[in-house]
């Protein structure tokens, strides 16, 4: 990382980050997947007060519709289903214009075992492959940058199950949002290998919020983690809002590709957004690039640009 743009981040550490330093964003388009409700809505919210025109691309009309009257500027609900490819290109293929912004902001956690409509294990189907498939498709329509959301829970897996990354008949819930958030990290790292290849101006930046109260943790099978994440999100976690600033973080701050945005508290569990590390399994680029090679296979989609 070049020592201006280390220095930049330390300073935003130091005096706090908050979104009164996003810049004025009018003119420019950002899409946030599964903006709705939680860390996306709140991100939404921010963007909109600060100009820009923000598209909440959710899976239910009516849900998106009731969160956008909370949205400043001028917000557009479109549907997607990150879990049905169809759904995926057809978003894709109706998009026209530019866009400047991308946040792959939806996903789901610790789920019963199930399948996404094209067959893929829920957590990776849709966290990983669903984003994957809509980032490339969107690309050639994007200006700035695309933000994933990963999870420090990421550093719970070694690597990818590549036999088996949909983990049939060794189902984990555990296991497999590990896997899934991962996945995020290493498609933002090889995303910007290839952008910087290309020449693309677009870079890849990735974010977590920490441990913020959501309700992605309702997503829980199992009814004894639901009651304790239930607690820990009354004891332990930030907001929504204070969960969201690392995503904003990355979405507005002039950082370099590859940038992992994260709480700056203890553990990264709360606190002002900076620049946070990645376990050496996120940082392989060997495992980036097979991982890439695996999801084009799965979703049919491929980098697009050149």
């Amino acid at each position: 990382m070049p020592e201006s743009a280390i220095a930049s981040v330390y300073s935003c550490a130091m005096t706090r980050w908050n979104i009164n330093r996003i810049p004025d964003l009018a003119g420019r388009t950002v899409i946030i997947t599964g903006a709705n409700s939680g860390l996306g809505l709140h991100a939404a919210r921010a963007l909109g007060r600060a100009g820009a025109h923000v598209v909440l691309a959710v899976r239910d009309q009516r849900k998106g519709d009731h969160a956008a009257a909370s949205v400043p500027g001028t917000p557009e609900v479109r549907r997607l289903d990150l879990g049905d490819l169809s759904s995926i290109r057809g978003f894709a293929e109706s998009w026209s214009g530019e866009a400047a912004v991308l946040i792959n902001n939806a996903g789901v956690m610790f789920p019963p075992e199930g399948s996404t409509v094209d067959g893929f294990e829920t957590q990776f189907g849709t966290n990983h492959l669903g984003h994957f498939a809509l980032t490339n498709l969107l690309l050639p329509h994007l200006t700035d940058r695309v933000v994933t959301l990963a999870s420090g829970l990421h550093r719970s897996v070694n690597g990818i199950e590549w036999d088996n990354p949909n983990l049939r008949g060794a189902y984990n819930p555990q296991r497999a949002y590990g896997q899934s958030k991962l996945a995020n990290l290493l498609f933002t790292l090889e995303l910007q290998r290839r952008l910087e290849a290309c020449g693309s101006p677009v870079r890849a930046m990735a974010a977590h919020p920490g441990y913020a109260a959501t309700n992605l943790q309702s997503h829980a099978g199992n009814a004894v983690l639901r009651r304790l994440m239930a607690v820990g999100n009354r004891l332990i976690a930030q907001g929504a809002e204070a969960g969201s600033l690392p995503t904003l973080f990355a979405a507005t701050e002039d950082l370099p590709g590859n940038s992992y945005a994260g709480p700056s508290g203890l553990g990264e569990m709360r606190g002002a957004p900076t620049l946070v590390g990645r376990s050496a399994a996120a940082a392989d680029p060997a495992a980036a690039n097979r991982l890439w090679a695996m999801s084009e296979e799965l979703t049919g989609v491929t980098f697009p640009l050149s």
